[in-house]
């Protein structure tokens, strides 16, 4: 059987030539020496105890300790609020929409898909941007406002500038507003909402984004943009697709 052996000391210096406000420092050694038959292991630790300070009318104990807070620092997303404005037109070339009744049902039911895709153009209606893309859910059916009410997941293409996903509700007889949920290309981290006006349904929609954490957009994205009315039609320069009425490699 091995032996076990420890030795602690401990030194206090207590002089009475010390001023009341002066430190005392407490040092605690401890030697711990473990001795076995055929071998011998020597651990000797030095503990440094926390200053006290004792003043005449009040206490005063100094801990150490370790700071493990986060520095958060603000946000390099560029906060500002940019304005984005785009139609959306249905020049019925495209087969869009399709209607697929999974209810089964002779009228517009819940469950019922709306996959889509049309043109897109800028809001001065000078220049082609893409196309949109996505689905539509039906909630419910709307008898007395002649309409009905979609969840829309959907994205619109900039061609080489990435392109913008948004979600949210769609309701053919009134203005809604969905969420900018994210983009790719220059969109990239983009956060916002945009507002859908129903001009011609399901044909003719202006689109007024407000996006969010993206850097300034490019100026082939941005002008003053056509007042909207269900009569306004893209240029013949931008409906033809010319290479100075539309961006590089747009989706099509």
């Amino acid at each position: 059987m091995g032996s076990l052996k420890m030795n602690s000391s401990l030194k206090l210096s207590n002089s009475s030539s010390i001023a009341p406000h002066q430190t005392q420092k407490q040092v605690v050694s401890s030697s711990l020496s473990l001795s076995f038959p055929a071998n011998f292991f020597n651990i000797s630790t030095t503990h440094q105890v926390s200053t006290t300070r004792r003043c005449s009318k009040n206490t005063k104990t100094t801990s150490f300790f370790f700071n493990n807070q986060k520095d958060h620092t603000n946000s390099s997303k560029p906060a500002k609020v940019q304005e984005l404005f785009v139609y959306e037109i249905n020049e019925r070339d495209r087969g869009s929409p399709a209607y697929l009744r999974l209810s089964q049902k002779s009228v517009n039911s819940l469950g019922d898909l709306v996959p889509f895709s049309n043109k897109l153009y800028s809001g001065n209606l000078e220049k082609r941007l893409g196309i949109t893309s996505g689905l539509c859910i039906l909630i419910q059916h709307e008898p007395e406002k002649k309409g009905d009410r979609y969840e829309a997941i959907y994205s619109f293409y900039f061609g080489d500038y990435g392109h913008i996903t948004v979600q949210g509700p769609y309701l053919t007889y009134q203005d809604t507003y969905l969420a900018v949920t994210g983009g790719s290309g220059i969109f990239e981290g983009v956060f916002g909402q945009v507002k859908l006006q129903q001009l011609v349904f399901p044909f003719k929609l202006f689109y007024t984004f407000y996006l969010k954490g993206i850097a300034d957009l490019p100026q082939d994205l941005l002008g003053k943009p056509v007042d909207p009315s269900p009569n306004v039609e893209p240029s013949p320069a931008a409906k033809a697709a010319d290479s100075h009425a539309s961006l590089p490699n747009f989706t099509n």
